[in-house]
């Protein structure tokens, strides 16, 4: 792991080289585990102690900071935004800390029973993949002007485990959840951010969610459903 996130600093180091040289835009995508125990957790703010304990979280301060270091020093239009988890019916869940959020969907369809690794008050920031993405699309189109800082939360909404599941429960009340306590993963979330304060991406280029936690269950249902539904008449 060590060799890989090397590599990755590196190549980072040589892009942005690159974009400066040739005057390009460029953009970095950054996580909620920029932050670290010591950062206030309930709401996070864009600027604060940042000391993560993931080589994952270091990597991520290390390329904000050298983002802004090349855009001070040499003008670099760099742009980066802190992403919370980040829930998509497109792909399976890889195991990481907010991944339960989109295994419980698969789950519910498949199995209608569901073993979360976290406690069921853990609040974390999430958002569904359509605003993740619009995000990324206006922070690169929005005037250079307009921004007062380069790296920026953004959020739509935080909720817990249990909070989750009684949302899925009131479509698919069949729903069994249980709670099977990951404490890798339960250490890692605890030092995460509860909630993010994204007012200053809000104010200066307009950012403004559209999914909350009813339009993600349903949406998220839907396309689950859809594609087992697909599977079992072929």
């Amino acid at each position: 792991i060590r060799l890989i996130r090397g590599l990755q600093i590196c190549r980072l180091h040589n892009i942005l080289d690159i974009a400066a040289e040739h005057g390009l835009r460029l953009f970095v995508p950054s996580t909620i585990g920029a932050f670290g125990p010591t950062s206030p957790r309930n709401p996070t703010p864009d600027l604060c102690v940042q000391r993560p304990r993931t080589i994952y979280g270091v990597s991520k301060v290390h390329a904000e900071l050298m983002g802004e270091y090349y855009h001070h020093r040499y003008g670099l239009d760099f742009r980066c935004l802190r992403y919370p988890g980040i829930i998509s019916a497109d792909s399976q869940p890889g195991g990481g800390t907010t991944d339960y959020a989109v295994q419980i969907f698969h789950d519910a369809v498949k199995t209608s029973k569901f073993e979360c690794n976290l406690k069921p008050d853990t609040r974390l920031p999430m958002m569904y993949i359509d605003d993740c993405l619009r995000a990324t699309l206006e922070v690169m189109e929005a005037p250079a002007e307009s921004l007062s800082m380069r790296t920026y939360n953004i959020n739509a909404m935080s909720f817990t485990p249990e909070e989750l599941a009684n949302e899925v429960q009131k479509q698919l009340p069949d729903l069994q959840v249980t709670y099977e306590i990951d404490s890798v993963r339960q250490a890692i979330a605890d030092s995460w951010p509860m909630n993010f304060d994204d007012s200053n991406a809000r104010n200066d280029w307009g950012w403004k969610h559209d999914y909350d936690l009813p339009e993600l269950v349903q949406t998220m249902l839907n396309f689950i459903g859809s594609d087992s539904r697909i599977a079992q008449a072929n």
